[in-house]
């Protein structure tokens, strides 16, 4: 269920794999992504397993409706009737609840200041690498009282696999130089994760970066691999005091 799994104080840190859950086919077997074609009882019984294996209820693991951009929403407890807002970073300062982001190549990130009790989880794709949501959750987070936050950046698909057109590299060297890179065959290609970590150092955050390629491993989803496939998450909770 767990690709990588720590505590630290108070707050729980975690990516999940794609084993151990109810999903079939291509979305086998710990799908978390309700958005991808696989059956909704699957999927939610999936939830069901994170959430336990969390220590929180069902309804205070929080997933957003993610959409590539940089909007960051506060969560103060579970989500009313209208479900999930449209965003890619939540933040909150409320014991008792956990937040996920899901990914199959984009970057998941988790922040906390264990200390203060602020905990936040970021969906980075390139479009929100590029549009800098990392500094808007660290913003929001200090926002809230935080002062010493680390972070922990989970697996994500490598520079090597990440070809794009050069144009495309250009914007994003000219936002974070260091998210430039070429592919295993020499063209031009995206380090998302390493323009996150760039991101998060420039606002003095204390980064863990986990290894591990999407597309190159199979314990986790790929959409550059598979095409058709499911979401693993990064997942952080903050206890009571």
């Amino acid at each position: 269920m767990f690709y990588w799994r720590q505590q630290t104080g108070r707050v729980s840190w975690a990516f999940t794999d794609r084993e151990g859950g109810r999903s079939a086919g291509d979305f086998d077997s710990l799908n978390l992504g309700g958005h991808v074609g696989d059956d909704a009882a699957a999927v939610e019984a999936n939830r069901e397993a994170v959430a336990g294996a969390t220590g929180v209820e069902r309804d205070h693991l929080l997933f957003l409706q993610q959409c590539h951009g940089a909007d960051v929403v506060v969560a103060d407890g579970p989500w009313d009737a209208g479900g999930p807002p449209p965003a890619d970073g939540v933040v909150t300062a409320t014991a008792g609840l956990a937040l996920a982001v899901l990914v199959a190549d984009c970057t998941p990130v988790l922040l906390a200041d264990p200390d203060r009790g602020v905990v936040a989880a970021v969906h980075a794709g390139r479009p929100g690498m590029v549009q800098r949501i990392v500094d808007a959750v660290v913003g929001c987070m200090r926002d809230l009282g935080a002062r010493d936050i680390i972070a922990v950046v989970g697996p994500s698909v490598c520079g090597r696999c990440y070809e794009v057109p050069a144009e495309m590299r250009a914007a994003a060297a000219a936002v974070t130089p260091e998210s430039a890179t070429v592919s295993w065959t020499g063209t031009p290609a995206i380090d998302v994760a390493a323009g996150v970590v760039a991101q998060l150092r420039a606002n003095d955050v204390a980064v863990q970066w986990l290894p591990g390629c999407a597309r190159e491993d199979d314990r986790l989803f790929s959409y550059r691999r598979d095409g058709t496939t499911g979401r693993f998450a990064g997942v952080i909770a903050l206890a009571p005091a």
